[in-house]
């Protein structure tokens, strides 16, 4: 029996080790496969060009231009207003659910996020377009709503389901006698659940975070039908953009192979994964600074 069980749990550690490898690995290949494509539109195109000039017009037929500033800053402007908008309102759903609400209330509201998280991005640029556009043009007084105001509330509601759930369950794995010992002390039920409850869930909290931010700097197609696409540098967040995944979502499927433009549009891709590869990083160190001082 022993020997089984030391065979079984052999088995299994040498099972979790492989499927961590090949996380890796296939982290790696994708940052590879990038790299190696990415490259040959710098024999062209300066580097300095590339990330700081505004002007992306590769077809021009005086000069070519392959600057993609004004969408690295267009991508920053939708996901940091999504962000904005969808923090506050995921930390505050999910802390009602997890110490407010009835618990009819939570098995009604549960189903429905997690239903939300399983709307088809193209359904969501759809109501961009017919819903929150035609509003925000409305409130603004402008031609049409299709900027990235439209793009930041599309993003935000995207990403709640994932900011909702994993703060919930962070919440949820505060240990009970964290809670008693507050309440013991002549604290309030508020002031238990914002006071000590967040504080102790807060890493969990920041990982839900950055995963939602995760989910809106990576989306296309919203943003592709809800921005306007825009070449211009914005000057607001009523500005038309283009983001950096709608502009690859645009041109790589017309554009012709083994060209700098070719290439070029993997070096935004190039871009955008070390842009979130950074997000996690600075993140992670976040996260190990606040669990040391804690300790």
């Amino acid at each position: 029996m022993r020997k089984w069980a030391s065979l079984e749990e052999s088995v299994i550690r040498a099972f979790f080790l492989t499927c961590g490898i090949l996380a890796v690995l296939v982290l790696v290949g994708i940052f590879a496969t990038l790299l190696s494509t990415a490259v040959p539109a710098f024999k062209e195109i300066h580097l300095s060009e590339f990330l700081l000039k505004k002007n992306w017009d590769p077809t021009s037929p005086e000069k070519a231009e392959y600057g993609i500033l004004s969408m690295i800053v267009s991508t920053l402007m939708v996901t940091g207003g999504a962000l904005l908008l969808a923090v506050p309102i995921g930390i505050g759903v999910a802390a009602y659910l997890s110490d407010v609400a009835h618990w009819r209330v939570r098995e009604i509201v549960k189903p429905i996020v997690e239903i939300l998280a399983g709307i088809p991005s193209v359904v969501v640029g759809f109501l961009g377009i017919v819903l929150f556009g035609p509003a925000i043009a409305k409130i603004f007084h402008i031609g049409n709503g299709l900027n990235a105001v439209n793009g930041s509330v599309l993003l935000a509601i995207m990403s709640l389901p994932t900011i909702i759930s994993i703060s919930e369950d962070a919440l949820n794995a505060v240990p009970q006698a964290y809670g008693e010992a507050s309440l013991a002390l002549g604290a309030s039920r508020w002031q238990t659940l914002f006071r000590v409850k967040v504080p102790a869930a807060l890493s969990g909290i920041i990982a839900a975070c950055m995963l939602g931010m995760g989910r809106a700097i990576g989306e296309t197609m919203t943003v592709l039908m809800a921005t306007g696409n825009a070449r211009a540098f914005p000057h607001g967040f009523l500005s038309s953009v283009r983001t950096m995944t709608a502009n690859v979502a645009i041109e790589l499927g017309e554009v012709p192979y083994d060209t700098t433009h070719y290439y070029a549009l993997f070096a935004i891709g190039l871009v955008l994964f070390v842009m979130t590869f950074i997000v996690n990083l600075v993140a992670d160190v976040i996260l190990r600074k606040y669990q040391e001082r804690e300790q």
